[in-house]
């Protein structure tokens, strides 16, 4: 493989404005197809083999016309002080709010106003009442007249005194990221002038990661609603986008500079380049594809779309990598070449500083040296550390955020506050018995779950045309997160047969987080497992593959600590934005895990592969070590920093998920790249010595050699320099 990249990275390289036009080409192709799709949607949600679904399937089956999935809107009206809304001027107020949603922009959208005189949604005090509204379409479908005619329907009655909140999924807008991403890239930007100590240089991969990032992003949103993509995919991909894309393309090009530090050619350093470094970013980049492919598992559709967007936009950053950078370094010419001083930090030669030199050795072999003296005591530290960190997450509580987990300066907020004051915490997660059956198995189950704890009332049968089915409302007696609630949507369930069914957004919630659970440690020896395989086709090695694998769930343990602590405690809260604690999202943990681990094995391989290097060209275990940090910490660090810049500036984010993720992301590169893999992987490989690289001659035999290494590739190009045709034969094989 390293053989075929060096010719990929070369021919890029001499045909670069060939290679450049294809790939702009394609950035205004997918540019265009955005641009003349709709709008995204928020996706079909759908949970397949649960109870909630089963019934959503039969409420559309028996009741065509009810819009089960379609968004909703709850108005909620207190009266002032000393009144009532049952009073004449506030009832009148009231009631213009349902005439003007019923007549008003938008109504068309509408399929049901209630109004709540009529319909018994008047506190027991008088001071609160509360007008229902249901859609036909998702919140994220609505028109933007409907959504401000919603938003204005109670600006006349908050002038008469009212006051005035609408909360429901109809106010559900596209999340907003807000400007933390820009000042991600502009710290990832400090980051490789740093590094490279070169405007150009450092200006190159930011340039072909946002070319990437561009392409990738523009096609999920023109195909969004051909594949039903929720509006949250894009979002991620670009998180995930930006920040392998910036990696793959700064790790190529460090290694070209280092070949040229070298003395090679430019066309020569640049398929070098592509043929060693770019190895290992095609591993490490089909182990985050692996990652995020594999939560086809967990078998939720939306779930597994967007890992399947993710993973393409991370395809079309290795692609990008390859030959888009060898292009644009051929533009830049020798303006990315290392200049003064900066050049000792790639060295001449393969062997790290002598101890004669330690004043000059690099920080990567100073700290390399420090673990091999000590790497007990740094083992020691790394994992009682990161085991410290982890015991929050014993407590982890998931669930799928309501209005309840809103910033309390939002009106979904205040509704929701409004409604348990007035109704209960109850009424903001009723809960819908769908009951498959005539009138009299309806009564029953009235009945029977009247009869039961935690339920504070229970309306009549609602049946449908042919009388078979029949709707039942719940509300349960505590909020819908509430451990309480969900006791009470299973004790329904283990009372009733196949024909009553249990389903709304707090029974789809608790499904959902469930289903999440149970799909975790499956999702995880998948994953696992297959890169597992994958890391030690390249290192050739059992007990490098094993130790990557135990420190990357160090460290996501370790991350999920502290987002429990954070955002589920509100342990330094208000420093990242949490308005609000809560109940961890139930995705959240499973796709942290697929992106985490795909990313730990990013600095993996870059690191190591470095170290085996200098293994297998016959330097001491220790030694090899020194030359792996040599020659790959400092860029290894700088790319942990870009990636924990990038993740972090989603921190911002106006979405739950997104906020919580991008912490989530942010805080597991730092413990995986700075503690696990920094620390921990060479204080382990200090241990074990020689035994570190050992595979059974017989399992030897068996793997194919993928030579991330480049050795094939050094021995075809010693061979062609021997040969009198040698260099013009290669060269015929790279414009072949």
């Amino acid at each position: 493989m390293a053989t075929f990249l060096y010719r990929l990275g070369r021919g890029a390289f001499r045909r670069r404005g060939l290679v450049a036009l294809i790939w702009v080409a394609l950035l205004f192709a997918a540019g265009f197809g955005a641009a003349s799709a709709g709008a995204p949607t928020s996706g079909s949600f759908s949970i397949p083999g649960t109870e909630a679904q089963k019934a959503f399937d039969l409420l559309d089956e028996k009741f065509p016309g009810m819009a089960a999935d379609g968004a909703t809107a709850r108005i909620v009206i207190k009266a002032p002080e000393g009144a009532k809304v049952t009073d004449p001027g506030p009832k009148a107020e009231v009631q213009k709010i349902v005439a003007g949603l019923k007549s008003g922009p938008g109504a068309e959208q509408i399929s049901s106003v209630a109004d709540p005189y009529e319909a018994q949604a008047v506190s027991q005090d008088g001071s609160t009442a509360y007008v229902s509204a249901k859609y036909d379409v998702s919140g994220m479908e609505l028109k933007d007249e409907t959504r401000e005619a919603l938003k204005d329907s109670g600006t006349a009655a908050k002038a008469t005194g009212l006051n005035v909140q609408i909360g429901g999924d109809a106010l559900m807008a596209a999340p907003e990221t807000g400007s933390g991403e820009i000042i991600g890239i502009m710290v990832a930007a400090i980051v490789l002038v740093i590094t490279f100590g070169s405007l150009i240089a450092a200006g190159l991969p930011l340039l072909t990661a946002l070319i990437g990032v561009g392409i990738g992003v523009s096609s999920i949103t023109a195909l969004a609603n051909v594949l039903d993509l929720g509006s949250t995919t894009s979002t991620l991909a670009m998180m995930i986008g930006l920040a392998v894309g910036i990696d793959y393309a700064l790790f190529i090009v460090s290694r070209y500079r280092a070949e040229l530090a070298e003395g090679r050619e430019r066309d020569e350093a640049a398929g070098r380049a592509a043929g060693t470094a770019g190895s290992a970013v095609v591993f490490a980049g089909l182990t985050v594809v692996i990652a995020l492919v594999g939560l086809a598992v967990v078998n939720i559709p939306m779930l597994t779309k967007m890992g399947v967007a993710a993973a393409g936009t991370v395809v079309i950053a290795v692609l990008v990598a390859l030959t888009l950078v060898p292009a644009i370094l051929g533009f830049a010419g020798k303006k990315v070449l290392p200049a003064g001083e900066k050049s000792r930090l790639f060295g001449k030669g393969t062997r790290p500083s002598s101890g004669a030199d330690e004043k000059k050795a690099n920080g990567g072999t100073r700290w390399a040296r420090f673990v091999l003296r000590r790497p007990v005591m740094v083992l020691l530290a790394g994992v009682i550390g990161l085991g410290v960190i982890a015991i929050p997450a014993s407590k982890l509580e998931m669930g799928l955020p309501d209005d309840g987990a809103q910033p309390v300066s939002t009106t979904q907020r205040q509704a929701y506050d409004l409604l348990s004051e007035g109704f209960g915490p109850g009424f903001n997660g009723p809960l819908m018995v769908v009951v498959d059956g005539d009138k009299a198995l309806a009564d029953s189950t009235v009945d029977r779950i009247k009869g039961l704890e935690g339920v504070v009332a229970v309306t009549p049968p609602t049946p449908n045309e042919s009388g078979d089915a029949s709707v039942i409302t719940v509300i349960p007696k505590d909020r819908p997160s509430s451990t309480q609630t969900e006791d009470l949507v299973h004790e329904i369930r283990d009372g009733s047969g196949d024909d009553v069914l249990v389903t709304g957004a707090t029974a789809m919630n608790i499904d959902f987080s469930q289903k999440m659970n149970d799909a975790l440690l499956p999702y995880l020896a998948l994953v696992v497992g297959l890169a597992f395989l994958l890391l030690m086709l390249v290192f050739r090695s059992i007990l490098v593959p094993l130790k990557a694998a135990l420190g990357f769930l160090l460290s996501v343990v370790a991350a999920l600590g502290a987002v429990v602590a954070v955002f589920q405690w509100g342990w330094l809260g208000s420093l990242f934005g949490v308005e609000q604690t809560g109940p961890i999202m139930s995705m959240m943990p499973i796709f942290m895990v697929g992106v985490v681990f795909g990313l730990a094995m990013d600095y993996e391989v870059f690191l190591v592969t470095r170290m085996r290097e200098a293994y297998v060209h016959g330097e001491r275990p220790g030694q090899a070590v020194v030359t792996g940090f040599q020659y790959s910490a400092r860029v290894v660090v700088a790319a942990a920093v870009i990636m924990i810049a990038v993740f972090a500036g989603f921190i911002g984010a106006s979405e739950q998920m997104v906020k919580m993720i991008g912490f989530g992301l942010a805080v597991a590169v730092f413990f995986d790249a700075f503690v696990v893999r920094m620390a921990i992987v060479p204080a382990v490989l200090a241990l074990l010595g020689h035994k570190a690289w050992w595979l059974p001659k017989w399992l030897d035999r068996l793997l194919p050699n993928v030579d991330v290494e480049g050795e094939s590739l050094r021995k075809h190009l010693s061979q062609s320099a021997q040969s009198p045709e040698g260099p013009d034969k290669d060269r015929e094989l790279v414009n072949a």
